[in-house]
């Protein structure tokens, strides 16, 4: 039944980040005695060696509305991710994602929808038994205990349009479906279960992105986005019989956006700082996974929040929907 119960890993939730703009993926492993795995924390695991993922997850935040009026500021957006990853040993997975982009606009000026940027991602992964080691084809109950780490890196493709404009001819890059030019992002997990039902993560990552000349002349280069999180995850109930599982999640997302630069200058009413709280819950089924989660504004530190509307911080509730499943 142990042996069972190890094979049934039923979850990988990818870990990139495919910026603010675009929406952002997570990663974690949870088989019915597992580490769990957050929503949006990514959590450190690899994927087993020649097994393929596919995964979905929507990220729809609805902003928070100051006027009356409806102008032509953000009303809500929908960041659809679609992924496959690959197992090509067990400490090393490759990753590709197909975003599809979503955003509206209050009095409907500039609605657009579309694939954005194409993303390749590769996760390299190791733990702490006696000393640093690499992750083995087969973990025991006791291993699973071990701190287990993971570095990841990627980036983006220009395969969006980042020249997309409005019916009066317009360009406003925020509202584009792509960057125009590859962004670069590295990160690094940690997790640790204890207590047997009990999983604590950590994540860091850094999204670094390029200067790109707009069909119009415009010269933007968006704010880097730096990101540390932490969660944490208790299994509620599991039955080896069914192979079904249900955990609990608790995390908290800190995100610091850098101003976006017009020519090298630094932009009035973008950039700042924020904490997200993230409850939700994840529900394991054999070799799929559903998660649904919540995310709210707990503190925000923005340069100008008042002329910030439609923006990250603003959110009035970022609905989370995930679900993979292993091949």
């Amino acid at each position: 039944m142990i042996r069972k119960a190890l094979s049934a890993i039923v979850f990988l939730a990818v870990p990139f980040t495919a910026a603010a703009h675009h929406g952002v993926a997570s990663l974690g492993v949870a088989g019915l005695e597992g580490p769990g795995a957050p929503i949006e924390t990514s959590s450190s695991a690899t994927l087993p060696q020649g097994k393929f993922l596919g995964y979905v997850k929507l990220d729809y935040p609805r902003f928070e509305r100051y006027t009356e009026e409806r102008d032509d500021e953000g009303e809500f957006n929908a960041f659809w991710m679609y992924g496959v990853g690959y197992g090509v040993m067990p400490s090393l997975s490759l990753y590709l994602f197909a975003p599809f982009s979503t955003k509206k606009t209050e009095d409907n000026s500039f609605n657009t929808s579309g694939f954005a940027d194409l993303s390749a991602m590769g996760v390299f992964g190791f733990k702490y038994d006696g000393g640093l080691r690499l992750i083995p084809p087969k973990e025991s109950l006791d291993d699973m205990e071990d701190w287990h780490f993971t570095f990841y890196g990627g980036l983006t493709l220009p395969t969006g349009d980042a020249n997309i404009r409005n019916q009066g001819g317009e360009i406003d890059p925020g509202m584009s479906l792509g960057f125009g030019k590859p962004s670069y992002s590295a990160g690094l997990t940690a997790t640790k279960q204890f207590l047997s039902r009990w999983t604590w993560v950590l994540d860091a990552s850094l999204i670094r992105f390029s200067e790109y000349e707009y069909d119009d002349g415009q010269h933007v280069r968006f704010g880097d986005e730096a990101r540390a999180n932490t969660a944490l995850a208790v299994r509620l109930l599991a039955s080896e019989k069914s192979e079904l599982r249900l955990d609990a999640n608790l995390e908290a997302n800190y995100l610091k956006l850098g101003r976006d630069e017009a020519k090298g200058v630094g932009e009035e009413a973008t950039g700042g700082s924020m904490l997200y709280a993230v409850p939700g819950f994840r529900l394991y089924m054999k070799n799929t996974s559903v998660g649904l989660g919540a995310k709210f504004p707990a503190w925000t530190d923005l340069n100008e929040g008042d002329d910030q509307q439609g923006a990250e911080g603003k959110e009035s509730v970022r609905a989370l929907f995930t679900f993979s499943v292993l091949l």
